[in-house]
């Protein structure tokens, strides 16, 4: 899941940030370090060539080695997909990914959000902006006081009398 707000450890590397996520990591285990050091090396390494081929797909990797402090709000989004993809996930979910972003990185994230779908990954995307909804979405769902006020394509979103009342008010249309 990533969030709304992305929150990387703004004083670790990029490279780091994305290690934090790795899963199962041998080292982790309290004696696995001592009993087998050279699977926790190999493990260890091959995290951190996962982490940089996700950091060079995200855009990123110029960046690895610094503090993910200097980061824009549209590349602590991309830093936090790629923290995501470090979990090997079937199913991701976006908390509005376009929020607060520059139109050329949001460019950049509806890409890359689209070739990781493509890879067979199932994304449920929470989100206002109707293009980056329409762009990549087939189907969407809106929902409205806690009830699902419509269900279909975003051509279809955009044209709904209740959607439009619901979120820009009456006479808006």
């Amino acid at each position: 899941r990533t969030f709304q707000i992305p929150r990387p450890f703004t004083e670790m590397t990029l490279i780091e940030n994305m290690l934090t996520a790795a899963q199962a990591q041998s080292g982790e285990r309290l004696f696995a370090n001592w009993l087998k050091p050279h699977r926790v090396a190999v493990e260890e390494r091959a995290n951190a060539e996962r982490a940089m081929a996700h950091l060079e797909f995200l855009g990123l990797a110029r960046l690895a080695r610094e503090p993910a402090r200097i980061l824009s709000g549209g590349q602590r989004k991309l830093l936090e997909l790629g923290r995501v993809l470090m979990a090997d996930p079937r199913l991701i979910l976006l908390d509005e990914p376009g929020a607060g972003v520059n139109p050329a990185l949001l460019d950049t994230i509806i890409d890359r959000v689209a070739e990781i779908n493509g890879r067979g990954i199932t994304f449920l995307i929470i989100e206002h902006n109707m293009d980056l909804v329409a762009r990549l979405c087939r189907h969407v769902f809106v929902l409205s006081a806690g009830r699902m006020l419509f269900e279909g394509t975003p051509s279809a979103v955009v044209k709904n009398p209740e959607v439009i009342d619901a979120y820009l008010g009456t006479g808006s249309a």
